[in-house]
C-alpha cells in the first residue's frame, strides 16, 4: 500500500510541476538555512494547503525526503502517513499542495555546514492542514 501512495504522489507531483514549471521567485527564500529548525520552518512557510471546501476537515501528511548538499531533493520523497478518513479527491488535492510546496521551497539554500550535515539523510516532515470548527 505504501508503494501505491508513493506512486500516486509522484504522479500528482509530476502534474503539479508541469503546471508550475517556473522556478521559485527570489526573495526571503534565498536567506541561508543553517539549522534543522530553520529548515523545518522554511518548509512550513512554503506549505499552502488547498482552499477549504464545505465539509473538508483538512488532513495531515507526513513525508520522508532527503536533500543533496546543494539543497536540491535527492530521490523521490515518499508519503509515510496520510489522514485515512479523507476522500480520494481531497487526498489528491492535498498531495498536489505538498508537491507544490516542495517545488516552491527547493532547492533549499543551505549553508555549507548544514548541507554537509543533512546530505543524503532521510528527514521526516509533517504538514498538518486539519481545520477545527470554531464554537
Amino acid at each position: 500500500m505504501a508503494r501505491g501512495l508513493a506512486t500516486r504522489f509522484w504522479l500528482v507531483a509530476a502534474a503539479a510541476l508541469t503546471i508550475l514549471g517556473a522556478p521559485a521567485p527570489a526573495g526571503a527564500q534565498d536567506a541561508p538555512v543553517n539549522t534543522l529548525a530553520q529548515l523545518f520552518k522554511r518548509l512550513g512557510s512554503c506549505w499552502q494547503p488547498p482552499p477549504p471546501r464545505s465539509g473538508d476537515p483538512g488532513m495531515e501528511i507526513t513525508v520522508v525526503l532527503s536533500f543533496r548538499r546543494d539543497g536540491s531533493l535527492l530521490g523521490k520523497p515518499s508519503i509515510a502517513y496520510e489522514t485515512p478518513s479523507v476522500s480520494d479527491e481531497d487526498r489528491i488535492r492535498y498531495e498536489t499542495a505538498l508537491a507544490t510546496t516542495l517545488q516552491r521551497c527547493t532547492p533549499m539554500p543551505f549553508t555549507d555546514e548544514l548541507g554537509g550535515a543533512v546530505a543524503g539523510r532521510p528527514l521526516r516532515m509533517r504538514f498538518d492542514a486539519r481545520r477545527t470548527k470554531s464554537t
